[in-house]
C-alpha cells in the first residue's frame, strides 16, 4: 500500500509492501516419547516430567509394572502431559513373557491382563492399548491362530464398550525371537476376520524395515488399518538422523502423504542421553 506524508510544501510519497505472513519452516509435530525408551536416566514415573520439560506434550509406555494406576496418574497429571498408548500387561517379562494373546491355554490370563490394563488406560487418559501376542514355543500351530483370534475379537468388544482402539504390531524376530505375530500379512489376514473398528494396526517403521522393508508402498497399502505408527532407525534402533537403513526425512513425508495425522512414538534407544539426542526433530523440519 502507498502511504502519502506532507512535509512543509512537499510531499513525500512512501511506499510500504505488506508481506504474507512468512511461511513457518519448521512443521509441528505429534511426536510422543516413549517412557520405555526414553529418559531412562531418570526413574520411571520422573519420565512424565522429564518429557514435559523437553518439550513433548504426550507419551507412551510400556505397562508400568511395579506402579499401581494412583502413582501413575498422578506423576502424569503432575507433569500436566498427555498419554496416548499404554501397553497390555505382557506378564512376568523377566520369563520372557510378552503377552498371551496367541498362547492357547492362556486364555483367562489374557482377558485378566485386559481388564487390568483397560483401567490403567482409563485411569490415564489414554485411548489406545497394544494388545501384544506373547512368545511361541516351538512350531505355530492352527490353535495359536484361532486362540489369537477368538482373543482379539474378546477384546474388540470390550474396547467398543470402553471406546478405545487395540492395536496389534508386527515385530521383527531378529529383535524378538519367537514372538507369533511376525509378518504383516498375517497381521493383515487378522485384522479382516476381526473385522472390527476397535482394532487397527501398530505400524513400528524399524520393524517394518527388518521384516520386509519397501516403506512407501507398505504405508500406501496398509493406510486404512493403521491407528499407530512409531519409528526409530534401522538396524540399531537408535534416533531416526543417526546412520542407519532409513532415510526419515523421506519417510515422515510419506506417512504425511497417506493422511495419517495422529501421534508418532518414539522408541528408540538414545545413543548419548535422550535431551542430548533431539536434535534431530529440528534437523529433519519439525518442531515438538
Amino acid at each position: 500500500m502507498n502511504i502519502i506524508f506532507k512535509h512543509a510544501n512537499s510531499f513525500i510519497l512512501l511506499c510500504v509492501f505488506v508481506l504474507p505472513q512468512a511461511r513457518l519452516s519448521q512443521e509441528m509435530s505429534k511426536f510422543c516419547a516413549n517412557l520405555a525408551f526414553l529418559f531412562k536416566e531418570t526413574p520411571f514415573l520422573d519420565r512424565y516430567a522429564a518429557a514435559k520439560q523437553a518439550g513433548f506434550s504426550a507419551v507412551e509406555s510400556g505397562f508400568p509394572f511395579g506402579f499401581s494406576k494412583e502413582q501413575v496418574v498422578k506423576a502424569k497429571n503432575a507433569a500436566g502431559i498427555e498419554q496416548i498408548l499404554i501397553n497390555i500387561f505382557t506378564g512376568d517379562v523377566t520369563k520372557g513373557e510378552l503377552g498371551y494373546a496367541a498362547l492357547p491355554g492362556k486364555q483367562n490370563e489374557f482377558k485378566q491382563s485386559l481388564n487390568t490394563t483397560v483401567e490403567y488406560a482409563k485411569a490415564l487418559g489414554a485411548r489406545k492399548i497394544h494388545i501384544m501376542s506373547g512368545r511361541v514355543e516351538g512350531q505355530v500351530t492352527d490353535d495359536h491362530d484361532k486362540t489369537y483370534i477368538e482373543n482379539l475379537k474378546f477384546a474388540s468388544k470390550i474396547l467398543e464398550k470402553e471406546n478405545l482402539l487395540g492395536v496389534i504390531e508386527p515385530i521383527n524376530n531378529y529383535s524378538v525371537p519367537k514372538y507369533y505375530l511376525n509378518s504383516y500379512e498375517k497381521a493383515v489376514n487378522v485384522l479382516k476376520s476381526v473385522n472390527s473398528p476397535n482394532l487397527k494396526l501398530q505400524l513400528d517403521i524399524f520393524h517394518l524395515q527388518l521384516i520386509r522393508g519397501d516403506i512407501t508402498h507398505t504405508l500406501e497399502e496398509l493406510k486404512s488399518l493403521i491407528g499407530h505408527i512409531q519409528i526409530a532407525q534401522a538396524p540399531n534402533r537408535n534416533e531416526p538422523d543417526t546412520p542407519g537403513e532409513i532415510n526419515y526425512k523421506y519417510v515422515l513425508g510419506a506417512i504425511k502423504n497417506i493422511g495419517y495425522n495422529d501421534w508418532i512414538g518414539l522408541e528408540y534407544t538414545p545413543l548419548n542421553g535422550t535431551v542430548d539426542g533431539l536434535g534431530w526433530v529440528k534437523k529433519l523440519g519439525y518442531t515438538l
